[in-house]
């Protein structure tokens, strides 16, 4: 349980970080006499903070599934700890990524996307040996 409730707080403070990358260029781009639009700017900082919760909610469904899925029929202590590794390579993401998105994402993001996608396929391998059985 606890690692669902600190997969959501994760969720949450990327989507503080996006209000608050917003309201940050907003007075940029105000006090340079320029106006900010939210949805069509190809500011790269805000390109950065929507990546990062986008990323985040492209997985959350099939995560939450496989993991209490995992707890119900394999076990509550390898969906902690593959839930525990997934929670930190999704925390790890936006440090990863960095402050600003360029044309090419960095190599180093791919610790966080492999790893997470590892904890997947781990969390959906389990519970298909469950089921074969």
């Amino acid at each position: 349980m606890l690692v669902t409730v600190v997969y959501f707080a994760v969720y949450y403070a990327l989507h503080l970080h996006v209000v608050r990358t917003k309201r940050r260029l907003r007075s940029e781009y105000r006090a340079l006499g320029e106006e900010f639009d939210r949805y069509f700017s190809r500011d790269r900082r805000m390109l950065t903070a929507d990546r990062c919760v986008l990323n985040m909610l492209e997985h959350m469904p099939p995560f939450v599934c496989l993991l209490w899925l995992h707890v119900v029929f394999v076990g509550p202590l390898g969906a902690t700890v593959a839930g525990s590794a997934y929670v930190a390579t999704r925390a790890a993401y936006p440090f990863l990524l960095g402050p600003s998105v360029g044309t090419q994402l960095p190599s180093r993001l791919l610790v966080a996307t492999y790893g997470g996608y590892g904890v997947l396929l781990y969390l959906a391998a389990a519970l298909c040996v469950v089921a074969c059985r």
